[in-house]
């Protein structure tokens, strides 16, 4: 993260390199990046943007003279490629990894502070005095991840490495990494060549979201009173709704279907399946 920019009409946005090298966080990594997964991420985050569906975005990218090692189909043949660093920006990169590390480390103080500072300056609806801040700013984290992967699904994206560290708070599409549009529906359809599992293939997507939330709820449980606990718990047992109605919603639009008919439903599932079909 290398500061914020405020533009010409007001809004904050956080510019971040990908690519640049090792930080505190790297890991086992080296911090590189190389040439085609930074022109991915650049094309396809703007696509993303101009599809409507909330995402970082991408400034610039800039070639590498530093040469990067990579096993490009994870089949033991490395081999040297051009490095790049892509200026990626967001309104926040926070995630729910970013809670639940310190909710994992004990850093409970430390983790309302954070909770505290995301709220407050990027959930303006939520006042700072109210005592079911948290509860409301999970309800929100909730539906809008539903609606973030309800979006996906209408434009056949998966994302291919849904967990925790690559969820925005914000709900926005972040880190592209091995993802991947189908050409024809396909529920199995993994693009990250190594997701043995197919823990992440499309049409996971929602349920990892689910999984991804009740990680949320367990790291932000201390900073709950019982009441508010059980108050969440019913908020997360509503997210698969959220999204069934989202879900249901988009797919009626790319259909022209108007109002509300029983077999709506039906006729979605059919022609998606007349797609895997075809």
């Amino acid at each position: 993260l290398i500061g914020v920019y405020t533009n010409r009409h007001g809004e904050r946005w956080e510019l971040q390199l990908k690519g640049s090298g090792k930080t505190p966080y790297s890991r086992n990594g080296d911090g590189r990046a190389v040439l085609r997964s930074s022109v991915r991420e650049f094309l396809c985050s703007e696509a993303m943007h101009y599809l409507g569906i909330p995402t970082s975005r991408a400034a610039s990218l800039v070639v590498s003279d530093d040469d990067v090692w990579r096993d490009e189909f994870y089949n033991g043949n490395i081999k040297k490629e051009r490095g790049a660093i892509v200026l990626r920006l967001a309104k926040s990169w926070f995630r729910i990894g970013s809670l639940e590390i310190l909710a994992h480390s004990g850093e409970l103080d430390l983790q309302r502070r954070l909770l505290d500072f995301i709220i407050q300056e990027h959930f303006p609806s939520i006042a700072m005095n109210d005592s079911n801040r948290y509860l409301e700013f999970f309800s929100t984290v909730v539906s809008e991840t539903a609606n973030l992967i309800a979006l996906w699904m209408s434009v056949g994206f998966a994302h291919g490495v849904c967990n925790t560290d690559n969820f925005s708070l914000l709900s926005i599409t972040i880190d592209y990494g091995p993802f991947g549009f189908m050409d024809s529906y396909d529920p199995n359809f993994v693009p990250n060549t190594s997701d043995d599992e197919r823990r992440y293939k499309i049409g996971n997507q929602a349920n990892v979201g689910l999984f991804n939330l009740s990680k949320l709820l367990q790291a932000l449980k201390p900073s709950l009173d019982p009441r508010q606990k059980q108050l969440a718990s019913q908020i997360l047992e509503g997210y698969g709704e959220h999204y069934y109605i989202r879900f249901t919603e988009l797919f009626k639009t790319k259909l022209g279907l108007l109002g509300e008919n029983e077999d709506d439903n039906y006729l979605i599932a059919f022609l998606l399946k007349v797609s895997l079909l075809c």
